[in-house]
């Protein structure tokens, strides 16, 4: 019985089935049987229309940043609507995002999820490897150059007595920026669907049971400051 929040991914691989519906109403109907039952709600629907070789899929990462910032899961009418790209598949895996799948309904959303996805991507184990060996080459050749490698500051360093006001603002503007890269694929779909002001973005930010940063409420406020960042703007 499923309880919970989740946050919905359909995907079709041409833009005909996109528009007319077809196989999009099955994937939803695969959904709500499975969420038959139970205390849940469905945060938000995601819907890409690409083809399952490539992983360029803004709606699934965007549909990734809003289970990541809601505490919600993600559901999937079926694993080959997924993706084949073995990449992607392993970027899921440690996206650390429950994922469900519905046609796999005896595999728990958390760790067995993603080592489900872990070994379907397990093709990429040898390219993984390579890329080991190289990256080690050339670090090899560097030093035979006469390249200093490793931090300049050695051990120091690492017991952080080189971290000083200015690293710690660096930080907090670092996480600000990776925060407002998380929300930016959600901030895109509400704008998308017609919604641009600020408040608009912040009722329907709340709707869709994004956290703040700071409590649960999002402010006008803080909306121009993701907006800001998102356009690139220093405030």
């Amino acid at each position: 019985m499923a309880e919970g929040k989740f946050v919905s991914y359909l995907r079709v691989s041409r833009d005909k089935q996109g528009k007319s519906g077809l196989g999009l109403e099955a994937q939803r109907a695969a959904v709500e049987n499975y969420l038959n039952g139970g205390k849940w709600k469905v945060l938000a629907e995601y819907v890409e229309v690409e083809s399952g070789k490539r992983n360029h899929r803004p709606k699934l990462t965007a549909a990734l940043a809003h289970a990541k910032v809601s505490g919600a899961k993600v559901v999937f009418a079926k694993l080959d609507r997924l993706t084949r790209d073995v990449n992607l598949l392993r970027a899921l895996a440690a996206s650390n995002v429950d994922l469900v799948f519905c046609d796999l309904p005896s595999v728990p959303p958390g760790a067995m999820g993603r080592f489900l996805l872990t070994q379907m991507a397990s093709v990429a184990e040898l390219e993984v490897g390579l890329i080991g060996e190289r990256t080690k080459a050339a670090l090899a050749a560097a030093k035979a150059r006469g390249v200093k490698l490793g931090n300049p500051n050695g051990a120091r360093a690492l017991r952080g007595e080189q971290i000083g006001n200015a690293d710690a603002v660096a930080k907090i503007k670092a996480n600000a920026a990776q925060r407002a890269a998380d929300l930016k694929g959600i901030v895109d779909d509400i704008r998308g669907s017609g919604i641009t002001t600020v408040r608009g973005i912040a009722d329907e930010m709340h709707a869709r049971g994004i956290r703040a940063p700071r409590g649960d409420v999002w402010h006008p406020t803080a909306v121009s400051r993701l907006l800001a960042r998102l356009d690139g703007v220093t405030k």
